[in-house]
């Protein structure tokens, strides 16, 4: 594999704009922690090289290699340069107009998991344009078919999907594994079908391959993806983005669940009377 070149970044660019900017000259593994840092660099700041390869599914090695990449002598440099894009960003809010913290400082481990799920909230409401949501609630509201494709813990989140929908009498089909049954659904796409892909992290190869086959056939696709610089993103007609920053072990998907939920409720008050009766026969309210 050949190596990056590495080049001294410009002074007056942040980081998460420098990587950005030259995202498609790294690696695949240093995809990962590119996009690792560009999303989530509260964390990133203050994480320790082994950390921060932990937490993008690589290596502490490639997280080095990216650091050289970008011109710096290690990844102590590189983390000095994240600290100060975090300081500046929270030094540049509204006047002091942002809201206090959820919790003190000194909090507990569960205090700051509800705390990074409160933030991530606010982070994936920032990040949506209106234009963005009326499109994707548009498209759900009149495709003749869905295809919800989301693999390993996304699966859940696609089958959630598929039932909101079905509430609002919006038939749709999932793809979570490369079985026989999920490739024929696959092999049903056509240019009436939206395909709504799942992802979280390193996008499954089997996403990457719904979303160019949808392409290929002119079907209309949503991507919703926890990363910036996801590769399902680029094949994406629609794309939205949630964050997942967590502090614990695992990803938080509290703004995906919320994602998903506003989602089918747009639907639902397009037409409020028509779907009423229907709600209420399933008394959910």
């Amino acid at each position: 594999m050949t190596r990056t070149a590495t080049r001294t970044r410009p002074q007056r660019k942040s980081l998460s704009a420098y990587i950005t900017e030259r995202f498609d000259e790294f690696s695949r593994s240093q995809k990962d922690v590119a996009r690792y840092i560009v999303d989530h660099l509260d964390e990133a700041a203050f994480l320790t090289a082994e950390e921060l390869a932990r937490r993008a599914s690589t290596s502490s090695s490639t997280v080095v290699r990216f650091s050289q990449a970008l011109g710096f002598d290690g990844y102590p440099e590189l983390q000095q340069a994240a600290i100060e894009e975090y300081r500046n960003g929270i030094g540049a809010g509204d006047g002091g107009t942002e809201s206090a913290p959820l919790f003190s400082f000194d909090h507990s481990a569960f205090e700051a998991s509800l705390g990074a799920d409160h933030a991530n909230l606010e982070e994936t409401a920032r990040s949506l344009t209106r234009e963005q949501i009326e499109a994707s609630v548009s498209a759900l509201a009149t495709a003749q078919r869905v295809v919800i494709v989301g693999v390993d813990q996304m699966a859940f989140f696609a089958s959630y999907l598929r039932h909101m929908l079905s509430l609002l009498d919006i038939r749709a089909e999932i793809v979570a594994s490369t079985g026989g049954e999920s490739l024929q659904r696959l092999g049903r796409i056509d240019e009436d079908t939206l395909v709504i892909a799942l992802s979280a992290g390193r996008a499954h190869p089997l996403l990457q391959r719904a979303m160019k086959l949808a392409l290929h056939r002119r079907a209309r696709t949503l991507a919703i993806s926890d990363a910036t610089l996801s590769e399902v993103g680029e094949h994406a007609e629609l794309t939205l983005y949630y964050s997942s920053n967590s502090p614990s072990f695992a990803r938080s998907n509290t703004a995906l669940m919320a994602l998903v939920q506003s989602l089918a409720h747009g639907v639902y008050a397009r037409d409020e009377a028509a779907h009423r009766d229907r709600i209420r026969a399933y008394k959910l309210k």
